[in-house]
């Protein structure tokens, strides 16, 4: 028996190795509990792979991204085999994993019950104690249309063998040059007990499943297209341990206590009516109250940064979308055109941009006029897809606060740092703190414009962002067509990340528009235009800061800033000169002069999280005086009224958290 080189890769170390042929990674690795697969030639691999000459080899730890998406996908493989078995009728559609889990949708007569779940996850924990080993092995495109013959989803997939989409999860199934089918086979005997249509790779057995836990099922259209038939979902999670399981499902029952779709019915800020249409809101008179807080704020601080104000309509002819661009590469995010005016196209507008080049272009402009920047809170309506659609987080009609900053290509570099700088300082009077960017490059296959242009724009926003000594990652592809993009991503309270603010530079819509300014020395010259959201949408930053303090505002936000509690009912007039005097300076105060007693007031305020409770009883009557509760249950008692509205005003001036 021959040997064979191989090279193992350990982080920046390699090490060669001499082994006999038909060495597996598994032997490669033994000892090494944690590594699930192996990367061989860049390839991921299962441990079953024999190695060749000169190969270089890299374990994959199964806490690894690599490896948790192996995990998640094999027990998506898990969670088939066992609807198949206790539903033989049951067809497999797609398994792939995702954030956090995984799906696998099937068709069934009948959507599945809680109680089928509970079912279902028993006998995944009954195949994963029998250790069933994952089998690979090649099959030419008859071979598996053959053996997969009663599977009508299956057969589909093959047709796309090599042209699969990440979009729908197909290229987990059929995403390589070659088919391979996947056998669950018997630990004992060797003998199938199921397979699947998949490019793997998988871990080597069911035991190597650690923790899994199956969440809930909901309807999703067959590869994402409403004209395919609606199928069941079954989402899941599994990680490397039973404790990172336990610390992902805390994790998942305080973001739900943080929904906020859930907190904007409980608090009254906003609601999406059935009769209005799905990802459109209206914010009721609390929301209102914070929504305009926040706009105001952010006016003020536009103001004071040199940005003029501009309105636009919410629709156009077609025309402004065909110069733009947009028609040519966001078509598919637009509401279809009303046809007015003697057959011409209309359409609700996706975008601010187009407009403000006609501001920009309306008159003459001169490089003394350089910056300019042109803002507005300019409603916009993008079609999602109904399954895509959440809450205030993703919505069909939505406010951006967006600005387009024209400038000379000498004032660009100063600008976007200044810009950068603006936003990240604004996120932080909101209460966001913890950044890092993120830089988006063209997409090879949907651009506008020259390569030395993309070069240049990318190049000067890379060191733009690298100035701010915040952590910078990639997306490769990540651009929209007209230009690259910083975005700012936040975590928030319990750690998610959210993509906030985003500043693109355009070297090409000034083109598409023939955007000119007169130089210094009379010449026609091309601005510079950088597209800025700072909230992104109005509405989802709302749903952002929302979730971040789990409803209770800070006093500034807070659409009720102190509620005014009387122990009895003789105190209620000292409460409502208090929260009188209260609203001349601006704060937003109310009384609870209801009959309910005043520990069900308490609550109701707790409930309503309101950062000030203003209670009163006889001795703060007598002393001019009141007393604080705070939401934490702790309180303040014979506050003189003057200094307990100063002491109110003074948090609400610093934007500070109570």
């Amino acid at each position: 028996m021959s040997d064979v080189r191989v090279i193992i890769q350990r982080d920046s170390e390699r090490e060669e190795r001499v082994v006999t042929t038909g060495t597996t990674a598994a032997e490669l690795f033994a000892g090494e509990r944690s590594v699930i697969a192996a990367r061989v030639a860049g390839e991921l691999r299962d441990l079953s792979y024999e190695l060749q000459d000169g190969e270089t080899v890299e374990g994959v730890e199964i806490s690894s991204e690599d490896g948790l998406n192996i995990l998640r996908h094999s027990t998506a493989h898990v969670m088939a085999q066992a609807v198949q078995e206790l539903f033989p009728e049951a067809k497999l559609g797609i398994g792939p994993p995702v954030k956090d889990g995984f799906y696998y949708d099937f068709d069934v007569d009948k959507p599945f019950h809680p109680d089928d779940l509970k079912a279902i996850e028993k006998k995944m924990q009954e195949i994963q104690k029998r250790g069933q080993r994952f089998s690979r092995r090649v099959v030419t495109d008859d071979e598996a249309r053959e053996e997969l013959a009663d599977e009508p989803y299956k057969l589909e997939l093959i047709g796309l063998k090599g042209a699969a989409s990440h979009d729908d999860g197909a290229d987990v199934e059929v995403g390589a040059g070659e088919l391979t089918i996947y056998d669950n086979l018997d630990a004992k005997t060797g003998e199938l007990c199921w397979k699947d249509l998949c490019r793997g790779p998988h871990l080597p057995t069911t035991r190597n499943i650690p923790a899994f836990k199956l969440m809930r099922n909901a309807g999703a259209y067959w590869r994402g297209s409403e004209k395919n038939p609606m199928l069941q979902r079954i989402y899941g999670t599994a990680w490397p341990s039973k404790e990172e399981l336990k610390a992902h499902l805390e994790f998942l029952a305080e973001a739900e206590k943080r929904d906020h779709r859930k907190l904007g019915h409980e608090l009254d800020l906003f609601s999406i009516p059935e009769q209005i249409g799905s990802g459109l809101a209206v914010f009721h008179p609390k929301g209102g109250i914070v929504r305009r807080v926040m706009e105001d704020y952010s006016r003020r601080r536009h103001e004071e940064e040199g940005y003029e104000f501009v309105y636009t309509p919410h629709a156009t002819k077609g025309k402004l979308f065909e110069t733009s661009g947009h028609l040519d590469w966001y078509a598919d995010g637009m509401y279809p055109p009303m046809q007015l005016d003697e057959g011409v196209d209309y359409y609700l507008k996706p975008m601010n941009c187009p407009m403000h080049n006609l501001i920009f272009d309306a008159r003459g402009r001169s490089y003394r006029e350089l910056p300019l920047r042109l803002f507005e809170f300019g409603t916009v309506y993008r079609y999602e897809k109904s399954g895509v659609v959440h809450g205030l987080t993703r919505a069909r009609g939505f406010t951006q606060d967006d600005a387009h900053i024209y400038c000379t290509r000498e004032q660009m570099s100063e600008e976007l740092d200044k810009t950068l700088t603006f936003v990240l300082n604004l996120l932080r009077d909101y209460g966001l703190t913890d950044f890092y960017l993120e830089l988006s490059t063209k997409d090879p296959e949907k651009f506008v414009g020259t390569d030395k242009a993309w070069e240049e724009a990318t190049e000067t926003l890379r060191q733009v962002a690298e100035k701010q000594g915040l952590p910078l990652v990639p997306d490769p592809g990540g651009a929209a067509f007209y230009g690259p993009k910083i975005s700012v991503q936040a975590k928030d309270a319990i750690g998610r990340t959210w993509q906030m603010s985003t500043i693109q530079l355009d070297f090409n819509l000034p083109e598409r528009f023939d955007l000119e300014y007169t130089a210094a020395d009379g010449s026609k010259t091309r601005p510079v235009m950088i597209h800025r959201a700072l909230f992104g949408s109005i509405e989802r930053f709302f749903a952002v800061l929302l979730e971040h303090y789990a409803g209770a505002f800070p006093a500034w936000l807070a659409p009720v800033q102190a509620v005014g509690i009387p122990i009895g009912d003789a105190h209620v007039e000292h409460l409502e000169k208090f929260a009188a005097a209260a609203r001349k300076q601006g704060l937003r105060v109310e009384v609870d002069s209801s009959s309910d007693r005043m520990q069900k007031k308490i609550r109701n305020a707790q409930k309503q999280k309101v950062p000030f409770m203003v209670i009163a009883g006889d001795e703060d009557m007598a002393n001019g005086a009141v007393s604080f509760r705070y939401r934490d249950g702790s309180q303040e008692n014979g506050i003189p009224v003057d200094e307990a509205i100063a002491k109110i005003v003074k948090v609400v001036e610093e934007r500070a958290q109570v």
